[in-house]
């Protein structure tokens, strides 16, 4: 077995409430970084100082952005994209190691797929 913990489709239902958040909130941080960085790649020059609050808030961006992934990773639930909200949850089938396949712009989670098929090789419930 790859992982260690496998959610049952009800365990990653009750989840999807809070996974819809830590994804908004993903979301904003990214967008935040973009926006910092552009600010402080503006300001790099040669002999520059960059330090100060702008260094500060890009520091806090990825600390916050860090806590969020680690939400996921400590479940060991897997971002396959951000943009889409593509999330997989290790799960049981018949005794094989599957991922239970959910993007945020569905109501529930339907799908499942082989570990090393993905997106492509997803499969009603």
């Amino acid at each position: 077995m790859q992982f260690q913990k496998h959610y049952t489709r009800e365990q990653a239902r009750e989840l999807l409430p809070q996974i819809r958040g830590w994804l908004e909130k993903l979301v904003q941080l990214r967008a935040d970084l973009d926006k910092a960085e552009q600010q402080l790649g503006a300001l790099a020059a040669p002999g520059r100082d960059l330090g100060g609050g702008l260094v500060n808030q890009w520091v806090r961006i990825l600390a916050g952005i860090q806590e969020f992934l680690l939400e996921f990773y400590r479940r060991q639930i897997q971002i396959k994209d951000l943009d889409r909200g593509l999330i997989d949850f290790p799960a049981l089938l018949d005794g094989k190691e599957v991922f239970l396949c959910w993007e945020k712009a569905e109501a529930d989670i339907q799908y499942w797929h082989d570990l090393d098929t993905g997106y492509s090789g997803r499969k009603k419930l």
